[in-house]
């Protein structure tokens, strides 16, 4: 049975630093790794708009030796009302690996459950998994957090996220965050708090890895000595015209000048600024913090490029009888 990334606890604590370590190498060695060689395909299907993840998929699986089928949902027999179980059934007698773009988590869980080859969470409306493991690897590049043979440790760092404390940014970086031992701090309003039952996983975890989680309504509280301060955007894809998500709301939590100089444990003293992207200045984050020499806003987005080609490395090289579900269920080891 195939190995899938579906949300950032997919991975145990080692596995993660695993991928983390073979991304780095992908970096800087970007033909190191051929598992596609053939070629063979990787099917990558949007349901959502995208520019970086369409990006840093299709160049990866073709750095990786493979051919990258990238495909608009709605114009697949998907967008017609074919169910996900027929569409995966046709998947996965002709490619190697599924990259799935989506909206709901149940959907991307379901295809799972009928995929015989590796199912990637590209972006669902609760995870955005993929992200996480390029900001890790950016993290860790930038905080001396880089080692031979271990893998990169982060084990200590602090992580600071201000903004949409429930969108699916905030839930990957507590999951992903404590797998990785970090400190995770997410400054939320208290309408916009981080589900539950995620909160509750990521102190499971931390609890396993020697990292630790706090959600408040104090960005400054969030910031003070950050490793990495990160936001969003205030309103994700699919949520547009809800409830509460405005820029009156949010306000408070846009990343300023004076914010970032409370964070500190770069070289220079200071935290650095990491955002997903888009990003849209005067909102979020101050033009002069994402322009500034804090901003490692392009070395994120280009480790897409090379964690998501880890990413599908480590995951082919890896199937295994345990489905994700269980594997979550297990005890988390360090």
């Amino acid at each position: 049975m195939p190995r899938h990334f579906l949300r950032d606890d997919d991975l145990t604590p080692g596995e993660q630093k695993e991928v983390l370590q073979l991304a780095q190498q992908l970096k800087a060695d970007r033909f190191a790794a051929r598992p596609l060689e053939g070629p063979r395909t990787v099917a990558i299907l949007f349901d959502k708009s995208s520019t970086r993840t369409r990006i840093s998929f299709a160049t990866g699986v073709a750095e990786l030796g493979g051919n990258p089928l990238v495909l608009e949902a709605a114009s697949s027999q998907l967008g017609r009302g074919e169910s996900i179980a027929d569409t995966t059934e046709v998947f996965t007698r002709m490619v190697s690996a599924i990259v799935w773009r989506t909206f709901g988590q149940v959907r991307i869980e379901e295809m799972a459950t009928h995929a015989t080859v590796p199912v990637i969470n590209a972006l669902t409306d609760e995870f955005h998994p993929c992200q996480i493991l390029a900001d890790l690897q950016t993290i860790a590049e930038h905080t001396g957090g880089l080692s031979e043979g271990d893998g990169p440790s982060l084990s200590g760092r602090s992580l600071a996220y201000l903004g949409d404390g429930a969108n699916n940014m905030a839930h990957s970086y507590l999951l992903g965050g404590a797998t990785a031992g970090m400190d995770v701090r997410i400054a939320a309003p208290a309408t916009h708090r981080p589900d539950p039952a995620i909160i509750e996983r990521a102190r499971e975890i931390a609890a396993a890895t020697g990292g630790s989680v706090t959600v408040t309504d104090d960005p400054r509280e969030a910031v003070a000595s950050a490793t990495a301060v990160v936001t969003d955007t205030w309103v994700s894809m699919g949520q547009e015209g809800q409830d509460g998500r405005d820029e009156l709301t949010f306000a408070p939590f846009q990343v300023t000048e004076e914010l970032m100089d409370l964070s500190g444990t770069n070289e220079d003293g200071r935290g650095i600024f990491l955002h997903c992207l888009p990003a849209y200045r005067g909102k979020e984050v101050a033009a002069s913090v994402i322009d500034g020499p804090r901003s490692a806003v392009w070395d994120e987005a280009e480790n897409r490029l090379h964690a998501q080609k880890a990413l599908i490395t480590w995951l082919l090289q890896h199937p295994d009888e345990r489905t994700a579900a269980h594997a979550r269920g297990q005890e988390v080891a360090r």
